[in-house]
């Protein structure tokens, strides 16, 4: 009876080098650990057969915090910073989505406040007290990056995040933000957004 090695060379080979062979892909990447972690981390989680990881603190402020160099009113803001973020699950177009205008450690503040009701109802979230600047995305077209397509929105209001408990640094860090809650003397017409000549800036 032949053994294993004898019927499978080709098969325990390739096995054996792919530890090789990721050292090497690490090597010609030429990038910083950073990088490379986050590189790991995105290919763990794309071949990944289970529901998508939280986002860790680095994570979240990557896909969340946003240049306030951009104006907020851009019409194709969402479009480009999702894909610029790389803002989807395992590829798919991510239905909604909120970046904000604001520092991180202000944001994890918001993690010590009472709970209050989510815009589900669910009373798992925490409101911030100040106002913040933002932009909501709503996917319009498209299923797979990168095709997605969506609508941007500037908003002005009490954000709500969830947040969660991360292990390795021993924190409570924002997880997901659930909506920002427009106050209704601060609405502003979004037929508007998609005409920037009437705006005056």
């Amino acid at each position: 009876m032949p053994t294993l090695i004898a019927a499978r060379p080709l098969a325990l080979l390739l096995l054996l080098l792919q530890p090789l062979q990721f050292k090497i892909l690490r090597v010609g990447l030429n990038k910083s650990e950073e990088e490379i972690e986050q590189f790991e981390d995105y290919l763990e989680e794309l071949h990944s057969s289970g529901p998508a990881k939280p986002l860790t603190k680095e994570a979240f402020q990557r896909r969340t915090i946003i240049d306030p160099e951009r104006p907020l009113i851009d019409p194709d803001y969402c479009t480009d910073e999702m894909k610029m973020k790389n803002v989807h699950d395992k590829f798919r177009c991510v239905r909604e989505h909120f970046f904000l205008q604001t520092a991180y450690e202000d944001l994890q503040k918001i993690c010590k406040n009472v709970f209050v009701p989510c815009k589900n109802g669910v009373k798992k979230c925490h409101r911030s007290r100040q106002l913040v600047e933002g932009v909501y995305c709503n996917l319009t077209r498209g299923a797979r990056m990168s095709d997605c397509e969506y609508e941007s929105s500037y908003r002005k209001g009490h954000v709500l995040i969830t947040c969660q408990w991360q292990e390795d640094i021993q924190e409570i860090i924002p997880a997901y933000v659930n909506d920002i809650m427009v106050l209704d003397t601060d609405v502003k017409d979004n037929s508007l957004f998609r005409n920037e000549a009437q705006w005056p800036f």
